[in-house]
């Protein structure tokens, strides 16, 4: 079954849709992180009214919290988060494989430290894939090993060929017929290692292929650079994940190499900070020069906080550490980068997308 269908190319960005057990998605899109099952300090109306097609949460750390046993009784992860629209979820090797959690690597397993209690557990591809299955997402994610930013060829030679093997392992152990089940390649800056990487995950025949391992540190230029060569041995008909970018332009500048899909914790994590996104300059609403800045954070904005509070209203619960101007600045941002998903599909659509219309 095709579950990816193209619908417009313009250049060499695609509108297509995403065929889900929860419904369709349109692409380009970008996932929101709900790494415990939540947008942090979005409900879940907040985050649908937003433009939120599809949302990414976490496999490793929601079994080992609340547990898939217990999110299994409930009803599966849609019904327990109380989510009815499509959810993929990660494998947790990113988090796995963190300084703070991997105590020992393997080509057969990676034994690390549980972040909740302490103790020492394994956690191998099988286990992995089994947590997803039984979560229920739509898109399951396989384990891969990702290296650091930076780290020296010989590491990233192992990173993905153990990357490949797990993803044999992960195929042989994905059971959920309901549920796609997406490859990941790595490879990091170095285009030849990327490259080689993409052609063997793709060999696979996974229903959709990931571009893992970027945007954790590198330059932007190399960042796309890398993606540009991985997306040259991907399929056209496959849909295309760049993992963890999240920023207008990172966004603007992967679809026009032809990546359909993202997801990162980038609007919400530096909406804590403070910082708003704007189609001229984003603002760090710390900044004393707001006190009296009668504006919406963004001119061209309809969000509800644009639409309500002004940039001295926001900026007074940001600096007086009143929780409502974080969670104000996560929609706000949310919102935006939604909404310029939206205006990029639909430009693809039309015919006029141009990366340098949107800068």
């Amino acid at each position: 079954m095709n579950y990816f269908k193209i619908q417009s190319i313009c250049g060499t960005a695609r509108a297509g849709i995403l065929k889900t057990a929860h419904g369709e998605i349109r692409s380009p899109f970008f996932m929101p992180v709900a790494t415990k099952g939540s947008v942090k300090l979005l409900s879940n109306e907040e985050v649908r009214s937003a433009g939120t097609q599809c949302i990414i949460s976490n496999a490793f750390i929601l079994s080992l919290k609340p547990g898939v046993e217990t999110i299994s009784r409930l009803g599966g992860l849609h019904k327990f988060m109380g989510w009815n629209r499509p959810v993929f979820t990660d494998s947790g090797g990113f988090q796995v494989l963190s300084e703070n959690f991997c105590l020992k690597l393997t080509d057969k397993e990676v034994l690390f430290r549980n972040p909740f209690d302490g103790k020492k557990l394994l956690f191998s591809p099988e286990k992995s894939i089994e947590i997803q299955n039984e979560l229920g997402s739509d898109v399951a994610m396989c384990l891969d090993d990702v290296p650091h930013a930076g780290a020296e060829p010989s590491r990233l030679k192992e990173s993905a060929a153990r990357t490949a093997l797990w993803a044999k392992r992960c195929i042989q152990a994905h059971k959920n017929k309901k549920q796609l089940l997406f490859g990941i390649c790595q490879g990091g800056i170095d285009q030849k290692i990327r490259q080689k990487s993409a052609r063997e995950i793709c060999e696979m025949g996974f229903d959709g292929i990931a571009i893992g391992g970027l945007a954790i540190g590198e330059p932007l230029k190399k960042t796309m650079e890398a993606t540009k060569a991985a997306l040259d041995c991907i399929p056209r008909e496959k849909p295309r994940y760049l993992m963890g970018v999240g920023s207008a332009k990172e966004l603007v500048e992967a679809v026009a190499l032809g990546a359909d899909l993202f997801d990162s914790a980038f609007p919400t994590r530096t909406a804590r900070h403070g910082l708003a996104f704007s189609s001229e300059k984003n603002l760090n609403m710390e900044s004393s020069k707001f006190a009296n800045d009668g504006s919406p954070l963004d001119k061209n904005c309809t969000c509800f906080v644009c639409n309500n509070h002004s940039r001295a209203y926001v900026h007074h619960l940001v600096r007086t550490k009143e929780e409502n101007g974080q969670k104000y600045l996560s929609y706000h941002n949310l919102f935006f980068i939604q909404s310029l998903m939206e205006k990029i599909r639909t430009d693809i659509k039309e015919g006029s997308f141009k990366k340098e219309k949107y800068f």
